[in-house]
């Protein structure tokens, strides 16, 4: 934009300095030469009252002579009026002078001269055809739209490095590793591509160990707990309470490695599938509607069918069912629309418990994070964190927030493409 206005003030800083310096020059010199071919025709006795132009000049100078009504029959209405050259010629003839041009090839000059007011002189222009008539101005607005053309070539070269190094950083942030980008642009972007790059393949690898040491600390707890569970299992039957206490706990420590497990994994993997988020909802339902203490009403508005990662978005929709269910109440709502606006998807599950505290809501999407005071969670606080991983992996969003009628209601966004 900033080169586009300097080029644009260059153009009419140029072209009033043409208008002012070669147009305008030649403008004047051509209306002298007019004045002076008029003058010339009026050679009469200063005592006449009654002057008529001497017609020696007229076969000469290639001119006619017209009375008003000869004139109007010739072309006079069809020529078109110039201000500035009458002003000129007036200057030119010592009072007032009406000037008019009919444009084609020769331009003919009609001029109504202050010495009889009543004739109209016609005077032929050779070599000032339409083609010709303003080649300056042909010449600015080529060079004007080629000067703007480059320099929109070289904005768009200089900003596609920095657009796929935005779009990149976006996936990086959305816990994705994209390929590596092209070094290209110049040295500065070349130079940032490349340790853009090089930061992502140390977070790719960053990711791997990670994933291999939760996998590993899972594996070597799974088998002491194995190992318990067996040893439980001999326990008499005057001791079956502490059995249960002690199954009870692990299932619950399994649950919690697979949690770590989900949190690490992230669902990279999965491809993308087509299908209707409706009947993930539907099938998530389905299956809670086998507990009998349990309740599901939906609301489902008509959804297009796209591309998601079904095994993502059903862990997202389970689990926060779960969390409507332990910490909420026995009966739950879940809706669904589509926003065509803003190419969103969207699905809420509300609940009727206690709700939570206000300052705690934003906090519960952080790893590790627990609302234990409002709704007495246990686990290891990884449940919502995961949630917004894969949320965010389909380019959406996921916000708690109390209802105003009581209890509370998740919300989530997710983008999509239309399939073709």
């Amino acid at each position: 934009m900033l080169i586009s206005i300097l080029l644009f003030i260059n153009q009419i800083v140029s072209l009033v300095s043409v208008t002012f310096y070669f147009v305008s020059p030649n403008v004047q010199q051509i209306n002298n030469l007019l004045a002076t071919q008029i003058k010339l025709v009026f050679v009469e006795d200063i005592n006449s009252q009654n002057p008529e132009p001497d017609p020696r000049f007229y076969h000469t100078a290639g001119m006619q002579v017209y009375n008003q009504s000869e004139a109007i029959k010739n072309g006079l209405e069809q020529a078109t009026p110039y201000q500035y050259w009458s002003r000129q010629m007036s200057d030119s003839l010592g009072g007032p002078a009406q000037v008019r041009i009919t444009h084609g090839e020769p331009y003919l000059y009609w001029i109504n001269p202050p010495q009889n007011p009543d004739i109209w002189i016609t005077i032929p222009m050779v070599g000032l055809g339409e083609g010709d008539g303003s080649p300056h101005l042909v010449y600015l607005l080529m060079i004007g739209i080629l000067s703007v053309g480059g320099s929109l070539i070289f904005v768009r070269r200089l900003n596609r490095p920095l657009k796929a190094l935005q779009n990149a950083a976006l996936l990086v942030g959305r816990g994705q590793v994209p390929k590596p980008l092209k070094e290209e642009g110049s040295s500065e972007l070349i130079a940032v591509t490349h340790a853009f790059n090089q930061m992502s393949k140390g977070i790719k690898q960053l990711e791997d160990d990670r994933a291999l040491l939760t996998a590993g600390i899972s594996h070597d707890l799974r088998t002491p707990l194995t190992r318990i569970r067996l040893a439980s299992e001999m326990l008499p039957e005057s001791q079956d309470w502490v059995k249960e206490g002690i199954v009870h706990d692990i299932e619950d420590m399994n649950e919690i490695i697979d949690q770590f497990i989900d949190y690490v994994r992230q669902d990279q993997q999965e491809c993308m599938q087509v299908s209707n988020l409706n009947d993930l909802i539907k099938d998530a339902t389905q299956v809670r509607n086998i507990e009998e203490n349990h309740r599901i009403t939906l609301h489902l508005e008509p959804l297009p069918t796209t591309l998601i990662r079904r095994v993502a978005l059903k862990r997202v929709l389970d689990n926060l069912i779960e969390n409507a269910f332990r910490y909420g109440s026995d009966n739950i709502e879940i809706t669904s629309k589509h926003n065509k606006k803003h190419r969103q998807l969207c699905f809420a599950i509300r609940d009727f418990g206690p709700g939570i505290p206000e300052e705690q809501i934003q906090s519960l999407f952080e790893p590790f994070t627990q609302g234990d005071k409002a709704r007495g969670s246990l686990g290891s606080g990884l449940g919502l964190a995961i949630i917004k991983r894969i949320v965010e992996m389909h380019s959406g969003t996921v916000t708690l927030q109390n209802h105003a009628e009581g209890g509370l209601i998740a919300t989530v966004f997710i983008g999509y493409q239309l399939m073709g």
